[in-house]
């Protein structure tokens, strides 16, 4: 949920801001003359809830009973305080593609790794140019050029070396801890700072009826049985834990046991040493970003790996990385759809 300002200190400042302007504007009136209408606050100046307003659309909106539109002075995950526009339309998030098409929305830019965005996303993102994210940020110069009006970050790690300062500058910025780290509760958020809260309920409760169908169905067939991801990726080897992204949808949300040797990490690295402690009744492999081949081949064509109980029953599967290291519910969904059908076939 959004931290909202108190409006009531908002109110006493627009009753008195208002006052000094009736006071003031006789003597500018002959200074400015014709030019008044061709004032523009410059970017330096701090702008202040207090002064939003909007006289026709309050004329509006006592006429008709509605709630009237407007800006909205909100807390970020780090603190901020960040004015969202009313209606925000040109929308930087990179790695938050995902959750933005769920509630309708395509941002002005999509992230990448080089030339290659996420691909299981590019059917919908296809006229939407790629920034390439693998050196950092964008610079501020960068940026401008696709004149965004709300910019959002999905992790506290952008936040640094000025970002955040040179990012507010050119538009309200908002970042979060980890967006990644809870989905549901950062899609709750991202519609609530695009006027999209209907649209991510809508979503998060069509997403938590497939879960709830598919625990049915893994129940029967699984019951109490364990799975391991593996992250093949050109460092090395790794087991995918259950708080963030795939193994949270595997052991989180679809309830699936996980082994010992990642139960209570995030990931934990693995060698041919340590194979036979693996305690799982399925494998499931990633080969991350098609840069794992090498080290896929060297584990999986080991004896070690072979006597593994789950190959030798052959329960592993292969399955597509784009998604299973996606982040957001378009990935999720895909991910489930895989588990149910590797473990009910």
């Amino acid at each position: 949920m959004l931290q909202m300002i108190h409006p009531k200190k908002t109110f006493l400042k627009i009753r008195v801001s208002a006052w000094l302007c009736c006071f003031m504007a006789g003597s500018l009136l002959t200074a400015c003359g014709s030019n008044a209408q061709n004032h523009t606050v410059s970017p330096e100046q701090p702008v202040s809830v207090a002064a939003v307003s909007d006289s026709s659309a309050n004329t509006k909106s006592k006429e008709s009973g509605a709630v009237p539109s407007g800006e909205r002075t909100v807390i970020d995950e780090l603190g901020h305080e960040v004015i969202v526009p009313a209606a925000p339309k040109n929308i930087f998030a990179p790695n938050m593609e995902d959750s933005l098409l769920k509630l309708g929305v395509k941002p002005v830019a999509q992230w990448s790794n080089g030339n290659r965005g996420h691909e299981y996303l590019q059917e919908e993102l296809k006229d939407v140019p790629k920034l390439d994210l693998s050196a950092g940020l964008p610079s501020p110069e960068v940026l401008m050029s696709y004149n965004p009006d709300l910019i959002i970050l999905h992790t506290a790690t952008y936040d640094k070396d000025g970002a955040y300062e040179n990012y507010s500058k050119i538009a309200p910025t908002y970042v979060f801890k980890n967006a990644s780290g809870d989905i549901e509760k950062s899609l709750v958020t991202l519609g609530e700072l695009l006027g999209k809260s209907a649209e991510a309920e809508q979503a998060l409760q069509a997403y938590r009826e497939k879960v709830k169908e598919a625990k049915e169905k893994l129940e029967q067939a699984a019951g109490d049985k364990k799975v391991a991801i593996f992250r093949f990726a050109p460092r090395g080897v790794s087991l995918m834990g259950g708080n963030y992204l795939c193994g949270y949808v595997v052991h989180k949300d679809l309830g699936l046991g996980i082994s010992k040797l990642v139960e209570n990490e995030n990931s934990a690295n693995v060698s041919l040493e340590i194979l036979p402690e693996l305690d799982a009744d399925y494998i499931f492999m990633l080969n991350a970003y098609d840069m794992g081949n090498e080290r896929m081949k060297e584990m999986t064509e080991s004896p070690i790996w072979k006597s593994i109980p789950a190959v030798k029953k052959g329960r592993v599967v292969e399955v597509d990385n784009t998604y299973w290291l996606g982040s957001g519910l378009i990935a999720y969904e895909k991910i489930i759809d895989d588990t149910v059908r590797f473990l009910t076939r």
